[in-house]
């Protein structure tokens, strides 16, 4: 049995969890259970030239070296183990022990040292106050969102500042891919709208958020229509990274025109794939 935030669950998640963490839990746990340590891309997470996204969120988070970072919803520990690489202090959550599990030996593997906690976002056990830093690749859309940003708000240092890595709804192209891709997604996330920033303002007004994947979007359209890639077996997100190499000369020139194109109509950013959120916590008056 295995306790998550001073609840049992034994089959099942206790009814003090909701169906929504308890459907996400056993995705995350199904798919840990399945990943290969050797497999596992730590540099190349955010060093990779498709990286752009964790790379920035990266940049905007920098200094790192010596700070108290929680990266939430973990997963099997790539992020993790980078920022830990780095110098940071850092402690993985996640709602998936089996996850949790992962992240714990990938650690071992590159030799740093992370703490590594089962929790959900919206009940995080920590005191307040606990981190300079949070980040978050694909998380917020998997949660209930106000409440988590309410707790990361609670766990910020005056100052601090968050990071997160989110999809957005709004482009064609992404949404037929992720109906294709229905096992590899829960059926309870929600890619983020422009209209969720309102809600995320009322936690943290000082939000910045900056768009990436427009016509770079063109590789998932290659791997489906060129490399007949099924979408349901492989994530194209991944395969983004593993195989950045065999895509750079492709992807540089569309990246290219995604800066040209974004700086001439911001507006244009709804229609990506991806926006990085940036948010600060106040300092006391």
């Amino acid at each position: 049995m295995i306790e998550l935030l001073g609840f049992v669950r034994f089959s099942g998640m206790s009814a003090s969890v909701t169906d929504k963490q308890r459907i996400e839990a056993e995705f995350h746990d199904r798919w840990a259970k399945g990943i290969d340590l050797e497999s596992l891309l730590v540099r190349e997470s955010f060093e990779a030239c498709t990286a752009m996204e964790n790379r920035y969120a990266f940049e905007r988070l920098s200094p790192v070296r010596g700070k108290r970072l929680l990266d939430l919803g973990c997963g099997a520990g790539e992020t993790s183990v980078y920022f830990a690489l780095q110098g940071a202090h850092v402690t993985a959550v996640d709602i998936s022990p089996e996850m949790i599990a992962v992240a714990r030996r990938l650690a071992e593997k590159h030799g740093v040292p992370i703490d590594v906690k089962t929790a959900v976002a919206e009940a995080l056990p920590f005191p307040d106050a606990s981190f300079d830093l949070v980040f978050g690749n694909g998380v917020l859309h998997h949660v209930d969102m106000v409440p988590a940003l309410r707790e990361i708000h609670r766990l910020l240092k005056p100052g601090g500042c968050a990071a997160f890595v989110e999809p957005l709804k709004h482009n064609p192209i992404i949404s037929i891919y992720r109906r294709l891709a229905s096992n590899n997604r829960t059926p309870t996330e929600y890619p983020l709208g422009f209209g969720d920033f309102k809600r995320i303002r009322t936690v943290f007004p000082q939000l910045d958020h900056r768009e990436f994947w427009l016509t770079t979007l063109y590789l998932f359209l290659h791997f489906f229509l060129v490399e007949r890639v099924s979408p349901n077996k492989v994530r194209y997100w991944k395969k983004v990274i593993q195989e950045a190499s065999r895509y750079e000369k492709m992807f540089g020139r569309l990246k290219s025109l995604d800066d040209r194109l974004l700086r001439m109509a911001p507006v244009l950013g709804r229609l990506c794939w991806n926006t990085v959120l940036v948010v600060n916590k106040e300092n006391h008056a």
